[in-house]
């Protein structure tokens, strides 16, 4: 795998760095309201979150297998994380983080990443169009209850973003709204909700923290399960918005590197006292898609930018209207949504459809990402073993002898798993068949016990009436798995 441009290219083209160098600003200017509002949702102060941003996004930017995402704060984290805020207190919170860092250096020694294989493509169409739609959701509390000075900023707000790139692409369209909104409400004295209202900005560096709690089998008892969930959320959403990237970019990651990018991110995350994370789509997508960006300066920057706007420029931070950020996540909600798939969706399976319809409803409906694309993968998989188990066949032939003894024949077809399997007992003529009886595999694939034990059903049956059944045709794999298993399986 290889940067494509490198960081080294980027330094060395005034063009490709100035790309970078204003994404790594707008992702910034886009992360802190976000990482503010995360920090309510984990029960922390606003510190915490934006620390945690800059400690991912800076860590990350040096560990991480895929160039140019964005990994920081995250709503899907703060979920998770917050009960243990809420009942044990901050320290038990810290220490979940760094719990659930190591469980992830674990996962990704144990080759978690190479699981992404098994994500059909519905399941990914899904798994985007949910995050377009949480991230608009999510910008309508900023909507609501506001004053009406608020809708026509987001809209012009929304017209520059669209309209700019047709003058210029020297600057990013977003930033150039921001900037603009922000000085005409000042120049103007607009009265609306600006960033300063969120939560109050830090105004110190984050400094290294240790938890205060005992190293006992108490603590990991109650840290541990909100810490394996954390890891497996934080891993699953990472390695998914890698794959997005991967194909957006026509570039290939390393999403074992990724993964222990992440876990030793959040390990370094916890020791600054923060809340940890894991790659974050939305932002994801304002620097490779919408900002152009394409190495790890950005994703550097992005953290350094946070950290010196938030403690260096707090007091200017704060005078951002929201409906310029607001303005710049709906574009980013509308070029994230897969509007492909809609015109597709006459021409889908309905199998597919319907995976990729069950991961978006789970998804918008708990607001984790992680359990809508499980859902999407456990529907996918029912829905192809039964169509696989539909593609089994038994065809019945009588064949008589020179000496004329008859033999039944079967011809089974497909291939022969739990789902197949079970219909295959009632698939033979027991009271019309002769003595001798021959089951032809030839054509098929034994995959698991439930078969073994449904051809042993058979044999069994046929045995009762004095009939002789041979099993032929079993490939060497189904012939070796069969013989290790017939006559076992009864009674269990």
């Amino acid at each position: 795998m290889s940067d494509s441009p490198s960081v080294r290219a980027a330094l060395r083209s005034p063009r490709l760095l100035r790309t970078e160098v204003l994404a790594g600003l707008v992702v910034a200017l886009a992360l802190i309201p976000e990482a503010i509002s995360f920090s309510i949702i984990a029960g922390v102060d606003p510190r915490i979150g934006l620390f945690a941003s800059f400690t991912m996004a800076v860590a990350i930017s040096f560990l991480g297998g895929r160039p140019a995402m964005i990994s920081a704060a995250t709503g899907a984290v703060a979920l998770v994380i917050a009960p243990v805020m809420r009942d044990h207190g901050y320290d038990y919170l810290i220490a979940t983080v760094l719990l659930g860092g190591v469980l992830q250096l674990v996962l990704a020694g144990l080759g978690v990443a190479r699981l992404m294989r098994f994500i059909p493509r519905s399941v990914m169409v899904g798994f985007v169009n949910a995050l377009a739609i949480l991230i608009f959701e999510a910008q309508l509390d900023h909507l609501l209850d506001v004053p009406w000075a608020v809708y026509p900023l987001t809209a012009v707000g929304i017209a520059v973003i669209v309209g700019f790139p047709r003058i210029s692409s020297v600057v990013p369209a977003p930033l150039v709204a921001i900037v603009a909104l922000t000085a005409f409400t000042l120049v103007a004295a607009v009265d609306v909700p600006d960033v300063g209202d969120e939560g109050r900005l830090p105004d110190s560096l984050p400094a290294w923290f240790v938890p205060d709690v005992p190293f006992t089998v108490e603590t990991l008892r109650i840290v541990a399960p909100y810490a394996l969930a954390m890891a497996v959320v934080g891993l699953l959403e990472s390695l998914l918005t890698a794959k997005l990237v991967d194909d957006i970019t026509d570039t290939h990651s390393d999403k074992t590197r990724e993964a222990l990018g992440q876990g030793a991110a959040n390990v370094i995350t916890g020791f600054f006292g923060g809340m940890g994370g894991c790659a974050m789509i939305g932002q994801t997508m304002i620097n490779v898609k919408v900002s152009g960006a394409r190495t790890r300066l950005s994703t550097f920057l992005a953290g350094v930018f946070l950290l010196v706007l938030v403690v260096g420029f707090g007091d200017v931070v704060a005078l951002i209207p929201m409906a310029a950020l607001v303005a710049v996540m709906v574009m980013v909600s509308v070029g994230t949504f897969d509007w492909h798939s809609l015109r597709m969706l006459r021409r889908m399976p309905r199998s597919e459809t319907a995976v990729m319809l069950a991961t978006v409803v789970v998804t918008v409906a708990t607001h984790n990402l992680a359990i809508g694309v499980v859902v999407g993968v456990l529907v996918a998989m029912v829905l192809f073993a039964r169509r696989v188990a539909h593609l089994v066949s038994v065809e019945r032939e009588l064949v008589e002898s020179a000496d004329g003894t008859a033999t039944a024949r079967y011809r089974v077809s497909g291939e022969l798993f739990f789902a197949s399997s079970n219909d295959l007992y009632s698939q033979f003529a027991y009271a019309e068949d002769p003595d001798r009886v021959v089951i032809d595999l030839s054509g098929s694939h034994v995959w698991d016990a439930s078969t073994v034990a449904a051809l042993d059903a058979v044999s069994t049956k046929y045995a009762r009436k004095g009939t002789v059944v041979e099993i032929e045709g079993l490939n060497d794999v189904s012939a070796a798995f069969h013989d290790r298993l017939t006559g076992h399986l009864a009674g269990h």
